[in-house]
């Protein structure tokens, strides 16, 4: 796949963490081998989490994100490091930057213990290693295994996979060693679920389903629809698309019978009543459920619903960012659902 084949959410993601001027937004000039971060010597110039999307040999396809220092203690320093390690839930590759010529700091440490829990695969990068006097490497290896020991983490957390590599923005053969481990850690996307590839086969009908109200995007349709029928396609099948209003029409007029109908599952209840029995029925939500996360847990997690008692607290927490709608559907939509199945008073919470 090529970068602009590649969606973002299925792109390797390789985050740079580190203390300030411990050499990050080098690191990653050096590495893509362009001027994509701003280097200075001034603490804090990197402010804000900022990805850049490019094609990283031989990783391919890659989103790197470069962080603000761990170590930051200006007046936003504490919220900067919070957002700093939010970064660790979209992150396949962690890389953590160390200034050799300070040692392996208390930030340093605290960030992998996260980055261990997390089982994120993971390089310790003892940069400035041409600062070294005599090239002395062995009291900085010593430090971040006494870190972890002490840690009740045990010193094979740093095994083949998790090395340090002692790099320098100058020495291009070090940051080259750094690419190969890089690649030779790449997460295997591929055992992903396909999003409905495995669902179909060549020549087959999938009609989706996308209703347009107020809540709707203007003038686009949302990802998942739009990855639903790139997938379609990929697989040599036909995508059909049509709203839910103009459905029964679009089924009548067709010579073949669907092999699987895709609705937004706000409609999923009307919808289910125009598709015949014999025709397979899922949504886009179900579909990605399963595609990037873990379906039997969530469908476990749904059934928690039918424990619900009166006046219980609910939490509703949205990962994307996007203007709230008259009907948005996370604080209209979802709650009225809820309220409507259940009977119940409920109380509700938003983040």
């Amino acid at each position: 796949m090529s970068l602009n084949s590649t969606p973002n959410a299925n792109r390797i993601h390789i985050s740079i963490f580190g203390d300030t001027n411990a050499g990050k937004s080098s690191l990653i000039n050096a590495i893509t081998n362009q001027t994509i971060a701003i280097v200075s010597d001034v603490n804090g110039t990197t402010t804000d989490p900022v990805s850049k999307s490019m094609e990283l040999l031989p990783l391919g396809p890659v989103t790197i994100i470069d962080t603000p220092g761990l170590d930051d203690t200006s007046t936003l320093g504490n919220l900067r490091t919070q957002k700093t390690y939010e970064v660790l839930n979209k992150t396949d590759i962690a890389l953590l930057v160390c200034d050799v010529t300070k040692g392996f700091t208390a930030s340093n440490h605290g960030i992998l213990l996260k980055i261990i829990d997390k089982k994120i695969p993971y390089i310790i990068v003892a940069n400035k290693s041409d600062l070294l006097q005599e090239y002395n490497t062995k009291p900085f290896i010593t430090a971040v295994k006494d870190a972890l020991s002490n840690s009740n983490t045990s010193s094979n957390s740093i095994s083949s996979i998790n090395e340090i590599i002692f790099t320098s923005c100058n020495n291009i053969p070090s940051i080259n060693i750094l690419k190969e481990k890089l690649a030779a850690i790449k997460p295997d996307k591929s055992t992903k679920t396909p999003i409905i590839s495995d669902l179909i086969n060549e020549n087959d009908i999938v009609v989706c389903v996308v209703p347009i109200d107020e809540s709707a995007p203007k003038g686009r349709l949302i990802l998942p629809q739009q990855q639903t029928i790139r997938d379609v396609i990929d697989s040599n099948a036909t995508a059909i698309v049509t709203k839910d209003t103009t459905l029964t029409n679009a089924l009548s007029s067709l010579s073949k019978k669907p092999a699987i109908v895709v609705t937004d599952s706000q409609v999923f209840g009307s919808v289910s009543k125009m598709v015949p029995e014999d025709i397979m029925l899922t949504s886009f939500s179900i579909l990605f459920a399963r595609h990037k996360g873990d379906l039997a847990t969530l469908v476990k997690g749904a059934s928690y619903i039918e424990k619900l008692r009166d006046n219980a607290n609910i939490l509703i927490s949205e990962g994307c960012t996007h203007h709230r709608q008259c009907n948005d559907i996370g604080t209209v939509k979802l709650p009225n659902l809820l309220k409507k199945y259940t009977g119940l008073n409920l109380n509700f919470e938003y983040t």
